[in-house]
């Protein structure tokens, strides 16, 4: 069963917090950042991406980087802009997109849970990114940017969470520049914090929604911290992680669409020739197409859109993870025809979050005379099947959004 710990949460004061919340660190490139942070000198991005206050040329990976985060983590502190609550908290998290509300609760899981897969996963990560945030959480001692999480609710822990939002004032109440509304509560009431606490102890499993290398980082971090402390107890703060857990049934994902830099060597017309052994192919003229059923996706190639449908016996005998459209497209199309072997790795394949627009990808398609494809967004349901089968998806299978923000609350280690 789950352990979901409050915790003294290092947060913005009031009147910093819509300037301090910044996107994730993995969905703003370094010039992105740069610009941001140069605008915003209280952006929590200094700290996430702390290479925007460096020179142009210095390694992402360098030493000063992750110092130069630590800097700025204590600064913020020490100048007020962040300040760490006195008595361990739960916190809820309210965003709201488009007119949808999602609202979960931020705590701490336990690495112990990681490990014994009462924390589940459903994507590999890779070792170049796994260290650096290794780094990062180290060097600074906290976990600065929180792994967000889904499970079943039960009833009384949505009850208690619309009770509290009602009798009590939002400590922060933002719409960001992408017009997310963000609203938190703090929860401090023992009575209040008891009850939590033990229904996450009757939850069995949570799941990863967004987040594996936070996650497999925190806990890297926290098992280096207890090889340093063998006196640990498994009170300290090393031993858990930020983390907002959501209702599964309240979370959004959108596709993740993606986009080849080429045809592998072949015409226009004998790549379209070489899909209808799997799909059945319908030419949309004048607009993007996109997919509103699961099996079908958008293709765009040449200045036309299609329509691609996987014939039944495509799909019709495979597991979970093989029905996923992002599996089909891998299997039948990237690989054997574009030569896309490794997704993770080629640098020829390029993913793209489906919050952009259509006509985007058709842009970046014909920049290099490539091919797009807009997918379907993979289910909820589908995601949590593949963790309780012990299941991997095929990477960036999922774009949840909206996109927690980073600096509202930071975990420290210590």
């Amino acid at each position: 069963m789950a352990i979901f710990q409050a915790f003294r949460a290092l947060r913005p004061v009031p009147d910093k917090a819509e300037a301090v919340a910044a996107l994730p660190y993995d969905v703003v490139t370094r010039e992105e950042a740069k610009e941001i942070g140069d605008q915003n000198p209280d952006s929590f991005l200094h700290v996430d991406r702390a290479e925007m206050d460096l020179p142009a040329d210095t390694d992402l990976y360098d030493q000063k980087v992750y110092d130069r985060a630590r800097e700025n983590l204590i600064n913020m502190e020490k100048n007020g802009i962040l300040v760490q609550d006195g008595a361990p908290c739960y916190y809820i998290y309210e965003l709201t997109r488009k007119g949808k509300t999602q609202t979960g609760l931020v705590g701490c899981c336990s690495i112990d849970d990681y490990m014994n897969g009462v924390v589940k996963k459903h994507e590999l990560t890779r070792e170049d990114k796994e260290q650096d945030r290794i780094h990062h959480v180290d060097v600074c001692d906290a976990n600065t940017g929180p792994i967000y999480l889904a499970c079943k609710y039960p009833q009384e822990l949505l009850d208690l969470m619309e009770t509290w939002k009602a009798s009590h004032d939002a400590i922060y109440d933002f719409v960001a520049e992408d017009e997310i509304g963000h609203r938190v509560w703090v929860i401090d009431g023992e009575a209040e914090k008891k009850v939590i606490a033990e229904q996450f102890g009757n939850i069995p499993y949570i799941y990863i929604a967004d987040g594996h290398h936070r996650a497999a980082s925190a806990v890297k971090v926290g098992l280096k911290r207890r090889e340093e402390h063998p006196d640990y107890d498994g009170s300290e703060e090393f031993n858990y992680f930020l983390s907002v857990v959501f209702p599964y049934d309240q979370l959004t994902i959108l596709s993740y669409n993606r986009v080849v830099r080429d045809l592998n060597g072949m015409d226009e017309h004998a790549f379209i020739a070489s899909l209808k052994f799997n799909f059945e192919l319908m030419i949309m003229p004048g607009f993007p197409c996109k997919p509103v059923e699961k099996h079908c996706m958008g293709m765009y190639v040449g200045g036309n859109w299609y329509h691609l449908k996987a014939w039944e016996d495509v799909y019709v005998k495979k597991d979970v993870v093989g029905q996923l459209d992002v599996s089909i497209l891998q299997e039948k199309v990237l690989s054997p025809i574009l030569g896309i072997g490794d997704p993770r790795t080629d640098q020829r394949i390029r993913f793209v979050g489906g919050s952009h627009k259509l006509k985007e990808l058709a842009e970046i398609a014909d920049r290099t005379g490539g091919v797009a494809f807009a997918m379907y967004p993979t289910a909820m349901e589908d995601l949590m099947q593949i963790a309780d089968e012990g299941k991997l998806m095929p990477p960036k299978s999922t774009w949840f959004e909206p996109k927690l923000r980073s600096g509202l609350f930071i975990h420290k280690l210590f």
